[in-house]
C-alpha cells in the first residue's frame, strides 16, 4: 500500500499537468494582422511598439480586457514601465490607437476602453500606397535608395532598377549589413518627424557617410545638421555641396 500511494500522487500530478496544458492549447489564438508583422519597420514603429499593438490585441480580443493598464502589459514584456507608458503616449499621438469613452448603459459607469480601428486604417493606407510592381507602369523612376550600395547617385541609376525592399530603413540595413536596433530605427524617426528631413536626403546623407568610410549615426547626423544650416534640402543640392566642399580642401 505504501509503495502505490506515491503511484497514484505521481499520476494524479500528470494528470493535472496534461489538463493544464490542454487547456492552454485550446485558448483561442491571438489574431495578429500579417501586415503588421511584415511592415511595422517600414510603418516607423519600433519592435517595443509592435509589440503592444499585439499585447492590445490580445488584451481587448481574446483577454475582454478594453483597457489594460501600462502595468499589465509590462508584466507581459522585458520594458520598464517608463518605456511602455511612452510607447503608449506615442502610439496615441501618431493615432494608431485611440481611447474611446462612455457609459455603460445599465450601470451608469463611466469606461475607458482603447479602440485598435486606427491601426487597420494606418495599415489599410499603407498597403495603397505602395507603388505598383515592376512593370505594371511605363517608365518606372528610379528608387530613392537605388545604388546605395555601389555608392551610385539615385540620378545615375537606371530606370527600373528592382529592390525587394525600397524603405528607408531597409537601405539603411543594407548598407549596414545587419538589423538596426530600436535606437538607431527612433533616430531615422527623428530626422524624418522631428527633423523633417526628406527621405533622399537621409539617403543622400548615408551615400556620403559611405563614400567618407564613415558609417555611422553620428556621422550621418552631422551631415544632415550641416546641410540644413546651408540650406541644403535636395539631392541635387548635396551633391553639388559635397563637390564644392571636396574641391576646397
Amino acid at each position: 500500500m505504501g509503495e502505490r500511494e506515491p503511484m497514484l500522487k505521481s499520476d494524479l500530478q500528470q494528470k493535472r499537468a496534461e489538463a493544464y496544458v490542454a487547456a492552454a492549447l485550446g485558448e483561442r489564438d491571438v489574431g495578429v494582422p500579417a501586415l503588421l508583422l511584415r511592415h511595422y519597420r517600414a510603418l516607423r514603429l519600433s519592435d517595443a511598439e509592435a509589440m503592444i499593438l499585439i499585447h492590445l490585441l490580445a488584451f481587448t480580443g481574446q483577454e475582454a480586457n478594453g483597457f489594460p493598464t501600462p502595468e499589465e502589459i509590462v508584466a507581459r514584456m522585458s520594458a520598464s514601465i517608463e518605456q511602455v507608458t511612452g510607447a503608449l503616449q506615442k502610439l496615441l499621438h501618431e493615432q494608431w490607437i485611440a481611447i474611446d469613452e462612455g457609459v455603460e448603459a445599465g450601470s451608469g459607469i463611466r469606461f475607458e476602453r482603447y479602440n485598435l480601428a486606427p491601426l487597420y486604417a494606418k495599415l489599410a493606407a499603407f498597403v495603397l500606397s505602395q507603388p505598383e510592381p515592376e512593370g505594371a507602369s511605363a517608365g518606372g523612376g528610379a528608387s530613392v535608395g537605388a545604388g546605395v550600395g555601389s555608392m551610385q547617385w539615385a540620378a545615375d541609376e537606371p530606370a527600373g532598377a528592382a529592390r525587394p525592399d525600397t524603405s528607408i530603413y531597409a537601405i539603411f540595413e543594407q548598407e549596414f549589413a545587419r538589423p538596426l536596433t530600436p535606437m538607431e530605427l527612433e533616430t531615422i524617426s527623428g530626422w524624418l518627424d522631428k527633423d523633417r528631413y526628406r527621405e533622399e536626403l537621409i539617403v543622400t546623407a548615408l551615400k556620403e557617410a559611405v563614400f567618407a568610410g564613415k558609417v555611422y549615426f553620428r556621422y550621418i547626423d552631422r551631415i544632415l545638421l550641416e546641410w540644413s544650416r546651408n540650406r541644403v534640402t535636395t539631392p541635387e543640392q548635396a551633391k553639388e555641396y559635397a563637390q564644392r566642399y571636396r574641391q576646397s580642401r
